[in-house]
């Protein structure tokens, strides 16, 4: 399996890993490495694709999935509620070995930590949560106020096309996010560029270190699942935990 490490400034103990679709048991159109036990692929290779993770990522202790819903949601693990998966769009932790994880197969992942190495957080940003504060809302669980944040794959600036409404959206939030969006050949729209509108999110409540992979789901669907690109796919994971 391709795991993906990422190139930023995070402290020793800080371990991040990105799944791509490479190397698992999930078969067409979830070939093969799938994550997600949301998409209608085999419950049963879902697990296995999920029990090969832990161990070639050398994972402390299983993730905790998250069932996301495009929310402004962050839940703080450990978690104790009974509901499985709990249904947010962010985990935070400052426990020591404890995994955050989100699935994406488009939207962009974003793992947070502070410089002291002793939290972390990882979100799921589409535009939608994006629009509404995800980033913000993850931030905001830190104690520390030096942060670090690395933006993984997810669909790229030249493949994310958008209509009218969601720029005014974005742009009715903050004016600044007009430098997010170049125009389309196609009339009335937008070519969005995510990693930009979550770096104007995350530099407007402090974070001023942002890291990215720069890799595109959209138009990389040898190495990556695309919901957009192919309809009926499957997720890859972005996973952060510190020891």
């Amino acid at each position: 399996m391709s795991l993906l490490l990422p190139k930023w400034s995070a402290p020793k103990n800080i371990n991040v890993v990105s799944t791509t679709r490479l190397n698992g048991v999930s078969k067409a159109p979830f070939s093969s490495l799938n994550l997600g036990d949301h998409v209608g692929d085999n419950h049963n290779d879902v697990v296995l694709n999920r029990e090969k993770l832990i161990t070639l990522a050398q994972l402390p202790t299983a993730p905790t999935w998250l069932n996301q819903i495009h929310s402004t949601k962050v839940i703080t693990l450990p978690n104790s509620d009974s509901v499985s998966p709990p249904s947010v769009d962010a985990a935070y932790t400052n426990t020591a070995n404890q995994v955050c994880c989100v699935m994406t197969a488009d939207c962009l992942p974003v793992v947070i930590c502070n410089k002291e190495g002793t939290e972390v957080a990882a979100a799921h940003a589409g535009w939608r949560g994006l629009l509404d504060g995800i980033l913000e809302n993850t931030v905001n669980h830190f104690s520390s106020t030096e942060l670090v944040a690395w933006c993984g794959p997810a669909i790229g600036p030249t493949a994310f096309e958008v209509g009218d409404e969601v720029k005014q959206q974005f742009c009715d939030k903050d004016p600044q996010a007009i430098n997010a969006f170049t125009p389309s050949h196609n009339h009335n729209k937008w070519l969005a560029n995510l990693e930009l509108l979550a770096t104007q999110r995350l530099q407007s409540v402090g974070v001023q270190e942002v890291y990215y992979s720069n890799l595109c789901t959209y138009s990389n669907t040898e190495q990556f699942f695309s919901y957009r690109k192919e309809g009926k796919t499957g997720r890859q994971a972005t996973l952060i935990w510190f020891e």
